[in-house]
């Protein structure tokens, strides 16, 4: 039989207490060099870059002036054969120049635990590319949705992604123009409906996830799968944190329970940046992530294009 009292306690935990403070004081003593970052689009609406569900704000409610059967067509594989023209505009607001968007505070925090040699991989649901903007190794970043770093004509031909960047800024007439030149419609290498996920993806979470030794997780209400699944990968015992607006990812298999006896798991209610900021603070990298914030000069995505693999 199960004693009642068990229950409601997760696997042990490594950490002090299921707060900030313990949290810090784990990647003091411990010094995990293994973190996984899981990102999602909170962690990026603070550089401008709406959301794509919140209503009224977000990305779905406000397309109106593309006359979509649905808002979320914009992003359908048949209907972008079709009708090209309101995905490359859309694009061309939300191209990552480094010049409209630019990245946040939690991104350079990223990067900083990547220079701290303490970062495994960042996966990210996001397809704005401010990791790679960041500084992020572009070996350190899976997109498990893509993003706007490569891209491929729909026969499978890669074209420079300089080459649709340039279009796209120019307008729908380029981009046609340059379907001419490839044999077929290019876009970016961005997870449209109807199309199958990375394989990068798919295959670098059963190479990293056993190796994790802290998972952080920012900006995501974890309502897609299969990115939601992730947090379920985290070894028996790894520290999970949750750095969002509400709590989320309670109702997933093996996913957060914030509320059990020794738990492993950690809400850090807030803005992302706000909450790294005082993370920061505990962990006295104030002045690091500072002077990487300030100094930073955002890369360009047609520079940063992954090259390597995992």
């Amino acid at each position: 039989l199960i004693d009642p009292s068990e229950e409601r306690k997760g696997p042990k935990s490594a950490l002090a207490s299921p707060d900030m403070d313990g949290l810090a004081r784990y990647m003091r003593e411990k010094n995990p060099r293994n973190i996984i970052c899981m990102v999602g689009a909170g962690m990026s609406t603070s550089a401008g870059i709406p959301d794509f569900r919140s209503p009224g704000t977000g990305l779905y409610a406000n397309l109106q002036r593309y006359n979509l059967p649905s808002p979320e067509d914009i992003f359908d594989i048949e209907y972008f054969r079709e009708k090209p023209d309101a995905f490359y505009e859309l694009a061309r607001d939300l191209w990552p120049t480094g010049k409209k968007y630019t990245p946040t505070l939690s991104h350079y925090f990223v990067k900083l635990l990547e220079q701290q040699g303490r970062l495994l991989r960042c996966y990210t649901q996001n397809v704005d590319t401010l990791e790679l903007l960041a500084g992020i190794s572009p070996d350190k970043v899976v997109a498990a949705h893509g993003n706007f770093a490569t891209a491929h004509a729909l026969n499978g031909k890669e074209v420079p992604i300089g080459e649709l960047e340039e279009a796209v800024l120019q307008g729908p007439e380029a981009c046609h123009a340059l379907a001419g030149k490839y044999g077929a419609l290019v876009k970016p290498d961005i997870v449209f409906f109807g199309e199958s996920l990375p394989k990068r993806f798919i295959y670098g979470i059963g190479a990293d996830f056993p190796k994790c030794d802290l998972l952080i997780v920012l900006g995501t209400s974890l309502s897609v799968a299969p990115f939601n699944q992730l947090v379920g990968m985290a070894p028996d015992g790894c520290p999970r944190v949750l750095v969002n607006r509400e709590r989320a990812g309670e109702d997933l298999r093996n996913g957060f329970d914030f509320d059990a006896e020794g738990t492993r798991d950690v809400i850090l209610k807030g803005d992302c940046d706000d909450v790294i900021r005082r993370l920061s603070q505990r962990l006295g990298f104030t002045e690091a992530l500072d002077e990487l914030f300030k100094t930073a000069t955002p890369h360009r995505v047609a520079d940063a294009a992954p090259r390597s693999r995992l």
